[in-house]
């Protein structure tokens, strides 16, 4: 074993849950048994990125378990070392689809880190504030896309005339700081936006549904053409779309930040936004923002446990949200009839396959397109590296992870890449282009769009 985990020790220093912590102690926000579901088996560790690249147990769910647990009964200080370990996780949650035992481990993380974040050990005094990054970027630019939008002026306008790989080559960009240099590598292609999506989007032939899209933050500033695709897609299965304008950022770039009760401030706009009562789904097409979304009733409660009305309000909103390819599912696809001829692979996205438990229905929708040959990518669920905002603030394991999805891509032989998260995309575009030969990275929408002969304009 590694420096902390011991996962064959007793369950808790007296064998009782009753130990769970004292007030002052993190882990406050987390029901005790949660921990006890770990049986220690490590049938986990060969799915988890962090461990894979590492071989530390502490880099393992299992040991990552045990430290928080350890700093929850008061045996384990929070030392820089341990936080360490838990920070480098991805939150991937690949080890919740290994586990036979049902071990939810992000709802062990993910609050974990929330209180890391919000108190010093022992909750007497506030962490240190955020800083330039996180105030100005994470926070202040990312989760508003009308900012964001304007700010990405510039870029487009660089792209289209060269600027940017003029800028690259004469070394302009590594004057850059280097959280600034790892965007600027991430940033994709900026396509020419097409008129704003109106509010409401008539069904083509029969309505079938009438359904809300969330449109997302990021993901709407650099993939607005995913959006149109997906209202496309939508249309042509007899669905009316639902936009609404007063809609905001999930909130999942505060909550993986520590940042919990930003978090919840957007919640509870979304479920104010959005129709819940007159639509048959909220479609979503962002693996991220989909389980985020979905997760609202469960923070809020780990939150304030004891305000029912915003978790009733918050499980309301969740229990009508759907990935594009859930519902299409659902609903029974209309079979595409035109041909896409292309050979390509696809890539699980995290939050899509383990976190959410959508894996074959991707995979089922695009083997409706005529013409698109699908190829398997080896280890499709390990994660890539992305894990929304981890490729920037933990660089170096991004880029393990990432080198091992381009070695994997790689080796299909394949035309193009698909994937449903914006993060995925623009991960997996990025370690393309640096390989030299980049191929282009799609949202299944797009696929399916093409095969309704309803390619979006650009």
């Amino acid at each position: 074993m590694a420096e902390f985990a011991s996962p064959h020790s007793e369950q808790t220093p007296t064998g009782d849950a009753s130990v769970a912590a004292s007030p002052e102690r993190l882990g406050q926000s987390i029901e005790y048994e949660r921990f006890l579901d770990c049986v220690h088996c490590g049938l986990c560790t060969s799915a988890c990125p962090t461990y894979l690249e590492t071989g530390n147990e502490n880099d393992s769910p299992r040991g990552r378990i045990y430290l928080m647990r350890a700093v929850t009964d008061g045996r384990l200080e929070l030392t820089d070392t341990v936080s360490r370990h838990l920070d480098l996780c991805l939150d991937c949650r690949s080890c919740e689809t290994a586990c036979p035992s049902g071990v939810q481990y992000g709802r062990l993380i993910e609050p974990f880190r929330v209180e890391m974040h919000e108190k010093s050990q022992g909750g007497a005094a506030p962490t240190s504030p955020p800083g330039w990054f996180e105030k100005w970027i994470l926070h202040g630019l990312f989760p508003y896309p009308s900012r964001l939008k304007w700010a990405l002026a510039p870029a487009r306008l660089m792209q289209l005339l060269g600027l940017d790989r003029l800028a690259e080559t004469i070394g302009l960009t590594r004057l850059l700081p280097q959280k600034l240099q790892r965007m600027q590598r991430l940033l994709p292609p900026l396509q020419r936006r097409g008129p704003q999506l109106p509010e409401v989007l008539p069904a083509r032939g029969t309505q079938r549904a009438r359904v809300a899209l969330f449109t997302g933050c990021v993901a709407d500033a650099m993939f607005h053409h995913v959006n149109r695709s997906t209202a496309r897609v939508l249309q042509a299965n007899g669905c009316e779309v639902v936009i609404p304008r007063q809609q905001t950022c999930c909130g999942a770039i505060h909550y993986h930040s520590g940042a919990s009760e930003p978090a919840m401030e957007r919640a509870a706009a979304n479920a104010a936004a959005f129709p819940v009562d007159d639509v048959d789904a909220i479609i979503v097409n962002v693996a991220g923002c989909g389980a985020m979304l979905r997760d609202y009733p469960h923070i809020a409660h780990e939150l304030s446990p004891d305000d029912d009305s915003r978790q009733d309000a918050l499980a309301k909103f969740s229990s009508k949200v759907r990935d594009i390819s859930e519902f299409l599912m659902e609903l029974g696809p209309v079979a595409p009839t035109h041909d896409v001829p292309m050979t390509a692979t696809y890539h699980d996205a995290c939050h899509l396959c383990h976190a959410q438990k959508i894996r074959q229905q991707p995979r089922d929708l695009l083997g409706l397109v005529p013409g698109l040959n699908l190829v398997p990518l080896p280890e499709s669920d390990i994660c890539c590296g992305a894990a929304g905002s981890y490729n920037l603030t933990e660089p170096e394991m991004s880029d393990r992870l990432g080198q091992r999805k381009l070695r994997n891509i790689r080796s299909t032989g394949a035309e193009a890449v698909i994937s449903g998260n914006a993060g995925c995309t623009l991960q997996i575009q990025a370690l393309l282009r640096q390989d030299g030969a980049p191929l282009p990275v799609l949202h299944p929408v797009e696929i399916l769009a093409r095969g309704y002969g309803a390619d979006t304009d650009r």
